[in-house]
This record gives structure tokens, C-alpha cells and sequence, in this order.
């Protein structure tokens, strides 16, 4: 079958973020169907996908939902009003079926199928839209494919794919050229699934809680294949990279001996590293470190779910530092547990985490199948029968997202590395203009002081 793979984000704040997920997709198709993969944020227009509809001519159209808003609580946007006028148009030059997919969707299933009208859904991992396609072509039964959504039909949450990771699919991906001309950023994967109990997170629903680990000389391998795609930098997409301390050292001292040159960042639990564990990653190439610490009152880190404390995030800080890595750290004040003392406290011991960039996201995000659900319907945040799809976000009840607003803000007078949010147009508008003269990768280290 002729296969039309559309990443439907457009969403580029602070930076667009390569469609990785798609080209899984197309790897699990190609062995036996043609597969194309468009990304809007590579058309000019709504012409332009027009055009590679009637040139390609697809007998089924796959369309990735990555996002359904920005999880920003201080500038809210909901994505699913622009899916909805991609899924018309197509529909205005294609009577293909339509199958939706991607993190997004498989938050709120049932919810996107009837707002966009699609014809199936795939829930969890993409790579089971093979398992459709036989499906199509041999007139099989669709209860025979795991996580599969009919139109008008149950959403029910497959098991995690059982087969060992694999690698992606890059060529013949005309749309990462986009992504190499802005930023030169292309994306990796080691692992899937997270362990971690965060009361607000969807990796454990969308990916399982189970890890599955990439062997270190594959992820070698697909390190050296963007780079030789052009890539100037990649980011590794894993929950968390140092959710498996060794796995993640073994993959550093694997991008070494393969004589990787591009460097790269990830996403790091601040948790308390082995010994020289940050000196082995920047051995491998690391250059960024984002951490997601959301708060510094052990008391918060308790009723937020984190696996670690206050101290363990300035060991972590300190060790990535040392190594020569530049820092970053997410908050996420406004959480359970929040209040006026909570909030003193993370103010007061900040500046322990000198040399990094701080940013900022009042007001928890509230999705389904989270913990956070569950708090928020218990105290009355939310209505048992209330749709989540456009944004909702918890508050405190013990202070105002306003007032943790006005002391963040008061503290960050003057101190360029302290960002609501994620910095807004404006700081996208700074990133296109040093993308355009050269520069590569997320650059915020150029806010460290």
C-alpha cells in the first residue's frame, strides 16, 4: 500500500522538535508498503499538502499528533482547532482513511476520534499501524490489532510493544532538512517506558513503566547516522536518559568508541550519580543537561511523586557542572502540597544552582490516567465528567498561581537565565535569527550566568 505519514505539529517554541516518532513508523512499514512522511512545519501551506496528496496518491493517510497544547499554564494554547483544519482539507482532496497516532492521541483516544472524524486510531506505540495495514489488505480482524480505535468506537490502552527497540528509518526523509537548516537538531531514542511515579506524567501510559533498553552499539549506530545525515546535534528523547544509570554510561562510552563528533543533551532525573558518571557522558559527547527538578521543598518533591530530594538535586547539579556540562532545571511550582513556605523555600535555595539556566511552568497540567487526576477530582478541581482535552491545570489552594508568579518574577529581576515558561515568541524569534547565522542546537546555555 502506498502510505502518506504526516507529523501534524507546528508548534516551534522555543524550537521545533524533529517528528522522531514517524520515522519508527515508516520503518515498521517500508519492509513492505511505500511510506512518505510530510511534516507541516516543512510546507509553506495547506497547498503544499494538497499537492503531495494528488502526486503521491496514498490509499491510507497516517497523521501524527505529537501535542494537544503547550502545557503553559501562563501563555495556554490547545492544538486540536489546527488538526481539525488539516484532517478537513485532507478530506477536501482525499477520500483515503484517515489513522491517527502519536503521544497526544493516545492520551485522549476517544476524544480526538470524534473531534477529527478519523477513520481508525492507533493507540501507544505507532509501529502496530503495520498490524492495520494487514488488516486492509487481507480483510483480517481489526480486534486482532492491539491499542486499534474505529470511528465511534472503545478506546482501550494496549500493552507496550514486547519486541526489542529497533532503529529508525532515515532515508529518504526529504523533511529533516527543515529541522537541519533551523538548529541542525535531530532527535535519538535509547530507551522506552519510565519507572518513575510523578503524579502528572503520561510516560508511564503512553510508553509503560517497564523499561526497554536499546543496545549501546545500536544507539551508536543511529547516533552515527544522523550525523552523517547532516545533523549538528540530536537530543536523546528518552523519559529520563539516567533512568538506568549503566545502560546510559554503557550508550556514552559506545558513542566514544564509535568516534561520534556532533554533540548532544538529554533529559536527566536529578537524581545522586555514580562517580564520574558526568565525566563518562561528556566523554561520549554531552554538552546539555536538562533536569526536571520542579521544586527544592522535600516536602513538594514527596507529594509531586519524585524519586528524589532537595540534596539530590545539587549532588546531580554539581557532578554535571564539574564535568563541564551546561545546566538546566525545570520547576513546576503550583503542584499538591504547594504553599507560601513551600514556595520561600525554593526561592531561598536556588541559587545553589549557579551556573544554569532556570525555567519556570507555574500550574500543573491536568491529563487523564495521572494521580493528578485522581487529587484534583478529589478536592474539586474537576468534574468526574469533565472533558481534559483543552488545557485544565491544577492550582494550590494554599497560594495563587499569581502571587508564585510575582515572587518568581521578583526574583528573577535582572537575571536573564530565569525564564517563564518557555521564553515565548520572543525568545523563538532570538533562536531563529542565531539559527539563520549558523548556530546550532537548543543555545540556551548562552543565558548562563
Amino acid at each position: 500500500m502506498k502510505v502518506l505519514l504526516i507529523s501534524a505539529n507546528r508548534f516551534t517554541v522555543p524550537y521545533a522538535v524533529y517528528p522522531l516518532g514517524l520515522d519508527y513508523v515508516a520503518a515498521a512499514l517500508s519492509c513492505r508498503h511505500t511510506v512518505r512522511i510530510s511534516d507541516m512545519n516543512d510546507m509553506g501551506d495547506a497547498g503544499e499538502l494538497g499537492e503531495i496528496i494528488r502526486d503521491f496518491s496514498p490509499e491510507i493517510i497516517g497523521l501524527s499528533l505529537r501535542n494537544v497544547d503547550n502545557t503553559d499554564s501562563s501563555d495556554p494554547m490547545g492544538f486540536i482547532a489546527q488538526y481539525r483544519e488539516i484532517t478537513d482539507f485532507i478530506r477536501s482532496v482525499s477520500s483515503s482513511p484517515i489513522v491517527l497516532g502519536g503521544s497526544g492521541f493516545t492520551i485522549f483516544p476517544g476524544e480526538i476520534m470524534k473531534a477529527l472524524d478519523a477513520d481508525y486510531g492507533i493507540i501507544g506505540e505507532g509501529e502496530r499501524m503495520a498490524l492495520l495495514l494487514d488488516c486492509l489488505e487481507n480483510k483480517g480482524d481489526f480486534s486482532d490489532v492491539p491499542g486499534l480505535i474505529l470511528r465511534g468506537g472503545d478506546s482501550r490502552i494496549p500493552p507496550p510493544l514486547e519486541e526489542s527497540l529497533t532503529l529508525p528509518r532515515l532515508s529518504g526523509m526529504p523533511h529533516r532538512g527543515y529541522y537541519l537548516k533551523n538548529g541542525g537538531m535531530l532527535n535519538l531514542q535509547t530507551k522506552r517506558g519510565c519507572a518513575c511515579k510523578c503524579i502528572y506524567c503520561t510516560y508511564p501510559h503512553i510508553e509503560g513503566r517497564k523499561l526497554r533498553l536499546l543496545p549501546p552499539e545500536k544507539a551508536a549506530e543511529a547516533a552515527l547516522r544522523l550525523e552523517k545525515a547532516g545533523a549538528k546535534y540530536f537530543f536523546v528523547t528518552d523519559a529520563a536518559f539516567n533512568s538506568h544509570y549503566e545502560h546510559s554510561a554503557q550508550v556514552a562510552r559506545a558513542f566514544q568508541k564509535a568516534g561520534l563528533s556532533i554533540p548532544w543533551g538529554a533529559f536527566f532525573i536529578p537524581t545522586s550519580p555514580p562517580e564520574g558518571y558526568y565525566e563518562c557522558l561528556t566523554r561520549g559527547g554531552l554538552r546539555h543537561a536538562e533536569f526536571g527538578t520542579e521544586s527544592l521543598s522535600d516536602t513538594v518533591l514527596s507529594a509531586y511523586g519524585k524519586p528524589f530530594r532537595a540534596s539530590h538535586v545539587f549532588a546531580a547539579h554539581r557532578a554535571a557542572v564539574k564535568a563541564g556540562v551546561h545546566a538546566a532545571h525545570y520547576f513546576l511550582p503550583g503542584g499538591p502540597g504547594e504553599n507560601h513556605g513551600t514556595v520561600k523555600e525554593t526561592l531561598s535555595l536556588i541559587d545553589k544552582l549557579d551556573k544554569s539556566v532556570l525555567f519556570f511552568f507555574c500550574g500543573m497540567r491536568i491529563y487523564p490516567h495521572t494521580r493528578l487526576c485522581e487529587i484534583a477530582l478529589a478536592e474539586g478541581q474537576i468534574r468526574k465528567d469533565q472533558k481534559l482535552l483543552e488545557p485544565v491545570y491544577y492550582h494550590s489552594d494554599k497560594i495563587s498561581t499569581e502571587e508564585i508568579l510575582r515572587q518568581v518574577r521578583e526574583k528573577a529581576e535582572g537575571r536573564i537565565n530565569w525564564l517563564i515558561g518557555a521564553g515565548g515568541e520572543e525568545s523563538a524569534e532570538i533562536l531563529r535569527r542565531m539559527y539563520a547565522k549558523g548556530y546550532t542546537g537548543p543555545l540556551w546555555e548562552y543565558l548562563l550566568r
